[in-house]
């Protein structure tokens, strides 16, 4: 994921090229040591995952890589006069149910110590050392793309770090590769720690999934599907974030279902199903996973709320052919998106659905498989019923579907935005054109330019900063400058999430309604979210899936391994509403008629800001002579 040290400047050399240590203070406290691996994430199109060391992060042009509360009981509040009078109007209301974020932040700590970041950017975020210093932790399944060995066990509780059987998933299945070699002498240091190299079917594929299965010693479970390299840059300087099951206790009894009931979308029994059959697909050729799927096989999974989307290698059907079967890639994400309430807009703007990756792929010289293959899955939705709620479905209109899935009627297709940063804002990123070396798309060949003329009107900015912060270059006093930037973003109606200068390695896609959300007015508001993908997978056909075989086979083609987590309102509550929240997870009470609110913490900025007309996205094969803020050069 990290470029060489040859891209600095040669006067650059006294400085600390590659941060060693990073020292977190969180519950509980107490400094830790941290090792980083010198390897590197690939990039989509080009070689397999472990064809060389200097490979690209992520799945660029290759294979472009709160806890939740449960179910939440329906209001049943009645009226309790029998009066004739007309009931006072608060009288038929329950309490507005307040519910925080199912996706969380990492937290921000960055390796220099010439800038102090803002503490109340980090509110509610979750650290490393949050989810693994637990002493009750029995053993741990990794499944990442980059593995930092060292910084993992450095994160356990130093009193059993060596007693938790800690089982690392990577895709290095070359015997010779540099990675792999890397990652066995690491773990030949440690006695407790477990390879297990993924089967990788396909030449351009990669293992790029990102999650972690913990087991405790009070016979519970959790797992935490995130976006980060198991290194410590992605984990300190980088604008990542992780879903968190509840903790899963083990069954009382045997399920009753033996597939013949179709599970709900979105519950915990088909998260089960649908998890278990992702991990199945690692036991093609050899054991990998077995152990661990059996030891889940006894937990309860029903307080999970969220629709599981994942990938796997290898040609898989694009219809179910029963409700409960799992399907993978962007047939997986229409399935899902067919049992999600779509509320079309009221005249303050049509859906808009925002995508937002670190790595763009090559995806053909016309936008045929992006708008008629994953775009067309993306809008798929179902008819919103009116017992959702009286004022939601007043500001949703009488027409409320979705385009792509089970509609009737008709309204207009959402639009698609693509937030993908700049040179600009790499250079000023937290960790300067280093951020760069995880963030890939090109635009070198003739097939890449035709690419960047279709995309180029989809492209937003990653940050929405004032200018006066983005083109600074003294940083000395970031601190405050930070803080003044972030009153006069109020000030203008910025919704400001506290992540502009943290270079985004976090993937989400998320439906917005009932706001154009490149409003530039000063009467901004919160848009609806209806549904919302935090996911490893980038803008890619390796990790999407190709489309549909010309054969008719009713199959396609998927080259890597991704997962990620489908969440909306209605999982929570009937009748509820899901806002984006900034710099915490719990969103603020609404006048509305709504049964619950669901925060949904933002990764970035709105209104998003639209590529001026010279602008293009960074590019991290190309070379730049201006420096970063920290003095650093980028040179191919």
């Amino acid at each position: 994921m990290e470029r060489p040290a040859k891209r600095r400047a040669p006067h650059d050399a006294g400085q600390n090229r590659t941060p060693t240590s990073l020292t977190r203070s969180i519950s509980p406290p107490g400094p830790s040591r941290l090792k980083r691996a010198r390897i590197s994430e690939p990039a989509d199109d080009e070689e397999t995952s472990s064809e060389a060391e200097d490979k690209t992060e992520d799945d660029d042009e290759t294979s472009s890589e709160a806890e939740d509360d449960g179910p939440v009981p329906e209001s049943s509040s009645k009226p309790t006069s029998k009066q004739p009078t007309e009931p006072d109007e608060d009288m038929k209301k329950s309490p507005q149910k307040i519910l925080p974020s199912p996706f969380q932040l990492t937290k921000i700590t960055p390796y220099h110590t010439n800038y102090d970041y803002p503490p109340e950017y980090n509110i509610d975020t979750v650290s490393l050392h949050d989810l693994l210093s637990d002493p009750l932790i029995s053993e741990l399944w990794e499944f990442n793309y980059l593995h930092d060995i060292d910084f993992l066990i450095s994160h356990f509780d130093p009193d059993v770090r060596h007693l938790i059987k800690v089982h690392v998933v990577h895709g290095f299945w070359k015997k010779e590769d540099a990675n792999r070699l890397a990652l066995q002498e690491q773990a030949s240091r440690y006695e407790n720690v477990t390879l297990h190299a993924a089967f990788m079917p396909e030449m351009f594929g990669t293992h790029h999934s990102k999650m972690m299965i913990l087991l405790r010693r009070d016979d519970t479970a959790q797992v935490v599907i995130h976006t980060a390299n198991m290194i410590a840059r992605d984990w300190g300087g980088m604008t990542q974030a992780m879903w968190r099951s509840p903790m899963l206790p083990l069954l009382k009894s045997t399920p009753g279902n033996n597939g013949q009931e179709k599970l709900e979308m979105g519950s915990g029994e088909r998260f089960k199903v649908d998890f278990l059959s992702y991990l199945l697909s690692y036991e093609k050729r050899r054991p990998t996973c077995r152990g661990i799927i059996e030891e889940l096989r006894k937990y309860d999974f029903s307080a999970v709320r969220g629709a599981l989307i994942g990938s796997v290698p290898g040609r898989h059907g694009i219809h179910g052919h029963d409700g409960n079967e799992t399907l993978w890639g962007w047939a997986a994400m229409k399935q899902a998106l067919k049992a999600v309430p779509i509320r079309a807009g009221t005249g303050k703007g049509k859906a808009e659905i925002a995508i937002q990756i670190s790595s763009i792929a090559t995806l053909g010289p016309t936008d045929n498989w992006l708008r008629g293959t994953l775009f067309e899955a993306f809008s798929a939705g179902k008819v919103v019923q009116s017992q959702l709620g009286s004022d939601v479905a007043k500001r949703a209109g009488s027409k409320m579907m979705g385009w792509g899935g089970n509609q009737q009627g008709t309204t207009s297709k959402p639009d698609f935005k693509v937030i993908f940063p700049t040179a600009d804002e790499i250079r000023n990123s937290l960790d300067g054109y280093n951020s760069g070396g995880s963030i890939h798309t090109k635009i070198s060949s003739a097939q890449q330019k035709k690419q960047l003329l279709y995309l180029k009107p989809m492209f937003h900015h990653w940050g929405n900063e004032p200018p006066s912060l983005s083109k600074s270059k003294d940083k000395s006093d970031d601190k405050t400058q930070a803080k003044t930037e972030a009153g006069a973003e109020t000030a203008k109606g910025i919704m400001n999430a506290g992540r502009n200068r943290a270079a985004p390695h976090i993937k989400t896609y998320i439906r917005y309604s009932n706001l154009n959300i490149n409003n530039t007015s000063s009467d901004t508001t919160n848009p609806d979210i209806e549904w919302a993908l935090l996911t490893s997978a980038n803008l890619s056909k390796q990790a999407w899936g190709e489309a549909p075989l010309s054969t008719g086979s009713g199959e396609m083609r998927i080259a890597s391994y991704e997962l990620g987590v489908l969440v909306w309102p209605e999982l929570f509550a009937e009748g509820a509403v899901m806002r984006g929240t900034f710099l915490t997870d719990t969103p603020s009470s609404t006048s509305e008629e709504a049964a619950a609110v669901v925060g949904l913490r933002m990764p970035y900025s709105l209104p998003l800001r639209k590529y001026g007309k010279e602008e293009i996205p960074w590019v991290a094969a190309a070379s730049y002579d201006e420096p970063d803020w920290r003095g650093c050069y980028w040179r191919d």
